[in-house]
């Protein structure tokens, strides 16, 4: 018995070691910790529990018979963050550089129908250099059944990945199909095809770190969510978004202690709107004062930085937040902010996260470029996206709301629950001065005829009282007790039933 459990206990010891020390001395030089140590610091203290340790691949060409390192370049198994359980997937690079074999892949599958099947998230560490080019079209097909899982978990539990290393080729498409996406700066980087396969192809010359590191797909592509200074940094934040999100698509998000009264009135929003309507203010002065406790997890933060996407806590519950920023562009609406957002709304729809929608918006951006690129049916993704949403929506709207762009943001037609407008608001077509120059064109020549015109537009029309009137808005409330009005806005709905005609699923605008 003795020799029994001192053998397990060896080749335990064997697989721990991945790759080997000297393997692992190479990944630390690089500034990456190794797949093990990632799951340590990413769940709870003691809690991972692993399977499929002792799992070996079953290629025999090329040599592979003499070499077959247990785990199979993988770490796969479940543990807690903060008490709620997670499954995990930890690439080990150290073994054949993490690459993906038949074997490899099913581990992925087998954690993956276990988190669907007990209604967990699930988060992938990618740290790979893609198929095992040995088993031939055996891994590619795993890559595929990988790819499969993705799908049918989609909308049923959160899926995190976090690219902390490479990535490239098919690998990049399963964390594409998942929920958030994080990247490590100066060391990892996604992309289908290398920069060796780019020069060859377009002659262009291109880093790895140009093309698809972390820098590139937080502000560029929009691919990834965040990206952080180092694994520990990662790996901390993703602790920290779990804590927002629920298990599953079965269960409400988690409700976490909190010490900031909900009828709290900050006085300071009186003044957040300058007199001069074409002056800018930050929204996230806003966001910050409504939270709990002034916090706020930003989601691409980097990107379309003319809308801001995230996730608060009101009364210690999870609301996810979309907002437009006048600091940026105005806070116009264009092709990527209405992808961000509505990307956003829609995972917040998924989980039954209520959605707060703070809206300053002059329309949609004019030009060339934009509608060459598809700004109508980009722009419509959004308007899509707010329309099918059946969760709590709870609308205010602090300054401007012209046009299309007023409906698309969360409006009473789109089935808004609750919306509320700052007594500075301007609810129109368009703004006093546009509107004015197409109304009288004839009188354009006279100076004084057409600002007393616009005066008089302004008073008519540039404000929230009009729709008020029509019930397109709620109420017409103070500033100051913005967080008050939207908290018992959202206690109000949380019983809130409502469910769209069936279907087998929409055509949402592509």
């Amino acid at each position: 018995m003795k020799d029994i459990l001192q053998e397990l206990e060896q080749r335990r010891h064997e697989a721990r070691l991945g790759g080997g020390q000297a393997r692992i001395d190479a990944q630390h030089a690089k500034g990456k910790l190794t797949a093990r140590e990632r799951i340590e610091l990413l769940l709870d203290e003691g809690s991972f529990e692993e399977y499929d340790m002792f799992v070996t691949h079953r290629c025999t060409d090329f040599g592979m018979a003499a070499a077959k390192p247990r785990g199979d370049g993988v770490v796969t198994g479940w543990g807690t963050v903060n008490g709620r359980m997670v499954y995990v997937f930890s690439q080990d690079f150290t073994v054949l550089g993490g690459s993906v074999s038949e074997t490899h892949a099913a581990k992925i599958c087998k954690i993956m129908d276990m988190a669907m099947q007990n209604g967990a998230p699930v988060i992938g560490i990618n740290d790979s250099g893609g198929a095992r080019i040995q088993e031939g079209v055996s891994s590619l097909a795993a890559y595929g059944e990988v790819f499969q899982r993705n799908i049918e978990a989609s909308g049923v539990v959160p899926q995190i990945s976090l690219i902390m290393g490479p990535c490239a080729g098919g690998a990049v498409y399963s964390p594409a199909m998942t929920d958030f996406i994080f990247m490590v700066k100066d060391s990892s980087y996604m992309f289908v095809t290398g920069p060796d396969v780019v020069k060859t192809v377009t002659n262009e010359q291109v880093t790895a770190e140009e093309l698809g590191g972390a820098t590139t797909h937080t502000r560029k592509s929009s691919v990834a969510d965040g990206a952080f200074e180092n694994d520990v940094e990662a790996l901390a934040e993703v602790r920290r978004l779990i804590d927002f999100l629920p298990l599953s698509n079965r269960e409400k998000p988690p409700v976490r202690p909190f010490y900031d009264d909900p009828n709290r009135i900050e006085e300071s929003l009186d003044t957040l709107i300058p007199d001069n309507p074409n002056k800018p203010y930050d929204m996230k002065e806003l966001i910050l004062k409504v939270a709990d406790e002034a916090d706020f997890y930003e989601i691409q933060e980097d990107f379309a930085k003319n809308i801001i996407t995230g996730f608060i806590r009101l009364e210690g519950q999870t609301v996810g937040v979309v907002a437009n920023q006048p600091m940026m562009l105005a806070g116009v609406l264009d092709i990527d902010s209405a992808r961000k957002a509505a990307r956003f709304v829609r995972f917040c729809d998924c989980f039954e996260i209520p959605i707060l929608t703070l809206v300053d918006v002059p329309g949609f951006l004019p030009g060339v470029t934009q509608e060459y690129n598809g700004v109508i049916k980009h722009g419509a993704k959004l308007l899509f996206a707010y329309g099918e949403a059946t969760v709590p929506k709870v609308t205010v709207i602090t300054r401007k709301a012209y046009g299309g762009a007023y409906v698309v943001m969360s409006s009473k037609h789109l089935r808004g629950d609750i919306n509320y407008a700052w007594p500075t608001s301007e609810i129109a077509v368009m703004g006093a001065k546009g509107a004015t120059e197409i109304l009288y064109r004839s009188e354009l020549g006279d100076a004084d005829k057409i600002a007393a015109r616009t005066k008089d537009y302004e008073t008519a029309f540039a404000n929230p009282f009009v729709a008020a009137e029509r019930g397109f808005i709620d109420e017409v409330i103070q500033p100051r007790s913005t967080r008050k009005r939207i908290c018992r806005a959202f206690a109000q709905l949380r019983s809130k039933r409502k469910q769209m005609p069936w279907k087998k699923h929409d055509n949402i605008p592509l």
